[in-house]
């Protein structure tokens, strides 16, 4: 069963039950993303590492062949 089907069967038994629909499907995503990113960060407190910048430090490590000098 897709996302959808399983919606349309929520939105329809909460119609003949009377209960208020369920959110369509994605409608929560940006908010569950922010949540896991404020989370992380969390953990990363927790374990006593820095909280903002570890993936900017860690593809700066990266060689980067676009930056080479000219010899």
């Amino acid at each position: 069963m897709s996302i959808t089907q399983q919606y349309v069967l929520d939105t329809h038994r909460a119609q003949r039950l009377g209960e208020t629909p369920p959110p369509p499907p994605g409608t929560h995503d940006w908010r569950t993303a922010r949540e896991l990113r404020g989370y992380w960060q969390f953990r990363a407190v927790v374990a006593e590492l820095p909280a903002q910048g570890r993936l900017r430090r860690a593809l700066g490590r990266w060689p980067r062949p676009w930056a080479r000098s000219a010899w």
